[in-house]
């Protein structure tokens, strides 16, 4: 008979935490309000630190609670901003695809998040957004940028906050994998504690 303990209920709400990191107006603040109100978000302000936005969704018939952190790109910001890393389930690493600079800053906020996030995981849920495809001044081609995430097995969208293309594409493929693997460290967590229970019984000694 295997312990009865606590399921993953598909019928029970998930919390899970996703941030969005990347370089100064790269628009992540526009994709996370296209994802979350369906609006084009044409705010230039930076963001100071961290914002949250929050979108409820089903996947895999589990409800999700999404907690998305926009974060800020300014480099003063860095230490701050990867304070707000710890607890992440997910993480949207985005770039300007108008701007060569903000895709050659990707290896630095990925590295920079993997070292802050415990404990590191390779395959941490993560996706890469190439952000501003409408416009026509692109400086980093979709196949520069396709293996670069093909190297290091991260899901890659073009995406345009503007037109609302493939937006909701790449936040809910970050959502699924986070689950997956929230799921995945619950389960282990349940058959470790099961197993604890098991060898915790006392030996029977002969008489």
């Amino acid at each position: 008979l295997v312990p009865q303990g606590p399921s993953m209920d598909a019928s029970k709400k998930v919390d899970l935490k996703i941030i969005i990191i990347g370089a100064l107006g790269v628009g992540k603040t526009s994709l996370l309000h296209q994802y979350v109100h369906k609006t084009f978000y044409e705010d230039y302000r930076t963001t100071l630190g961290a914002s949250i936005l929050t979108k409820v969704l089903a996947v895999d018939s589990t409800p999700l609670k999404l907690q998305i952190w926009d974060t800020g790109g300014q480099e003063r910001f860095r230490s701050m901003v990867s304070t707000f890393y710890k607890g992440s389930d997910g993480c949207m690493l985005a770039f300007d695809v108008t701007d060569r600079e903000s895709f050659e800053a990707l290896d630095n906020w990925r590295d920079d998040f993997l070292e802050k996030v415990i404990p590191r995981e390779q395959d941490f849920p993560m996706v890469v957004l190439g952000n501003k495809i409408d416009l026509s001044d692109r400086q980093v081609p979709k196949e520069t940028a396709s293996a670069w995430c093909k190297e290091k097995d991260i899901p890659y969208f073009e995406v345009s906050a503007k037109n609302n293309i493939n937006v909701a594409e790449a936040f809910e493929t970050l959502a699924k994998q986070a689950l997956s693997t929230y799921k995945g460290i619950f389960e282990s967590y349940l058959t470790d504690s099961i197993k604890l229970t098991a060898n915790d019984k006392p030996k029977q000694s002969c008489c």
